[in-house]
């Protein structure tokens, strides 16, 4: 029951929100949200730590900003064609990552999504090093226009409720549990019967595919997409989310998406005021040292906050 008044409040902050704050910063950190949350059902509930989530990520920005951009599709469409193409980037690589394990299975992901980094760098319709720029927001259904900012929130958090409550059901499901088992004791899964390796793919795929949704979406927010999507270091940085909010709890990667976005986005800010504020024009500079900042956080979490934020937190109520 706690739980459940504890997700009504936060549904009742996220309606609100846009209201307080930034709806397109409130959306992006929402898509890394799902992002974070997509990953962490492959390393968090399945054992695998994959390098080449930006793979599926940036792949569907891709196809669902052409798609809409230059072959007219509606907005629905253009989303599920991004998370369709990631769908089948997971199918493609899980299929060769999984016939190896723990550090080769790492790996294998990351050196498949540095090639198609450098495929997309090549590519005409991605625009190479410029990106795919001027995706429109058209209208979804082809009734409700997405022009305006808060009407293009409540998509994206309905987009964000549905995929993490997907997550949810996966996870407490028989499926889920299997998943669980392997990563405790794979041996111990296959002795009882289970096919591994299809247990393994599927929950790649579906991995892949949610964070492909994400990304198509990222790409109708913002209205582009660049190759830092499908570079290694976004590999690293949900990586990262998912470490710093805690892994292998539901809510973890959500809380490590909005720590790191904010820091990313608000950082400069934050420096600003605080050279207004005490007249040390050196606090401005706090804005270019995103990467030192979040490094720093990271280090603090590896030392103090081993399962993470919400892993910690959690663990510490549980205590008599």
């Amino acid at each position: 029951m706690n739980k459940k008044i504890g997700y009504g409040i936060a549904l009742a902050a996220l309606l609100a929100a846009p209201f307080w704050l930034y709806p397109v910063f409130l959306m992006k950190v929402l898509c890394f949200a799902l992002f974070a949350c997509a990953f962490n059902l492959l390393i968090g509930f399945t054992g695998l730590l994959s390098f080449g989530h930006a793979a599926f990520f940036g792949g569907a920005g891709y196809v669902a900003g052409y798609a809409m951009a230059s072959m007219g599709v509606s907005s629905e469409i253009g989303i599920l064609l991004g998370t369709l193409a990631g769908a089948l980037i997971g199918l493609l690589m899980g299929s060769l990552a999984i016939r190896r394990q723990g550090i080769y299975f790492t790996m294998i992901t990351l050196a498949l999504a540095q090639m198609l980094y450098f495929v997309f760098l090549q590519m005409k319709f991605t625009g190479g090093e410029d990106g795919l720029q001027g995706v429109p927001r058209g209208k979804l259904f082809g009734m409700i226009d997405l022009s305006s900012d808060l009407v293009l929130y409540y998509l994206v958090l309905a987009i964000a409720v549905g995929g993490y409550a997907f997550i949810m059901r996966v996870v407490h499901s028989h499926f889920g549990q299997v998943l669980k088992a392997i990563k405790e004791n794979e041996p111990r899964a296959i002795s009882l019967g289970y096919d591994v390796d299809r247990y393994k793919l599927l929950a790649f795929v579906l991995s892949a595919a949610l964070s492909g949704l994400a990304g198509a979406t990222k790409t109708l927010v913002l209205g582009f997409e660049t190759l830092t999507d499908v570079h290694w270091s976004m590999s690293g940085m949900v990586v990262l989310m998912t470490l710093v909010g805690g892994l292998g709890t539901l809510v973890g990667p959500i809380v490590g998406a909005v720590i790191i976005i904010a820091l990313e986005n608000k950082l400069g800010d934050f420096g600003n005021a605080l050279a207004t504020f005490t007249h040390i024009e050196w606090f401005r500079s706090i804005g270019q040292s995103v990467t030192i900042v979040i490094g720093l956080i990271f280090i603090i979490c590896v030392l103090a906050f081993r399962r993470g934020i919400v892993g910690e937190l959690a663990a510490r109520f549980k205590r008599p």
